[in-house]
């Protein structure tokens, strides 16, 4: 069956949950399965929701403000290590280079390596691992 005649049985089924008495109409094949289900005249069709509130990004703390940080650049999903259960790009201590590698941030199933933009020491990682991140989010603070 292609999409085509997919479409059809759907366009058919529909017109008859419309006007038909009953609510659901459900036809299985061994190939596919689809279910269409009229929604009662109590329910209104279109739901008004509450417009989503900004997300502001982690505030840095006041003692955090002499070094230099590196920021999200893509909203996504912070990851301190390359894998489950493999040890942190960078710890709190550790020297970093210009270039070297201090997190990944997961957007759409990509994996995207961030790299530290100075030479310095990590004083602070301000965002836990698995953590969603904003776009310009500070995420490491290096110190000089």
């Amino acid at each position: 069956m292609d999409k085509k005649e997919l479409l059809e049985i759907v366009d058919a089924l529909s017109q008859q949950v419309n006007k038909a008495a009953m609510d659901e109409i459900e036809v299985e094949t061994d190939e596919f399965r689809v279910k269409l289900t009229k929604r009662s005249a109590v329910t209104p069709a279109v739901q008004v929701q509450p417009a989503a509130q900004p997300v502001q990004p982690a505030a840095v703390p006041a003692a955090a403000s002499g070094g230099k940080f590196v920021k999200a650049p893509l909203i996504g999903t912070f990851y301190a290590a390359a894998a489950p259960g493999k040890p942190p790009f960078v710890s709190v201590g550790d020297k970093v280079s210009k270039g070297s590698v201090v997190c990944i941030v997961e957007s759409m199933k990509l994996m995207n390596e961030i790299t530290s933009e100075f030479d310095g020491t990590v004083a602070e990682i301000l965002v836990s691992d698995g953590e969603s991140v904003e776009y310009d989010q500070p995420l490491i603070r290096i110190d000089a």
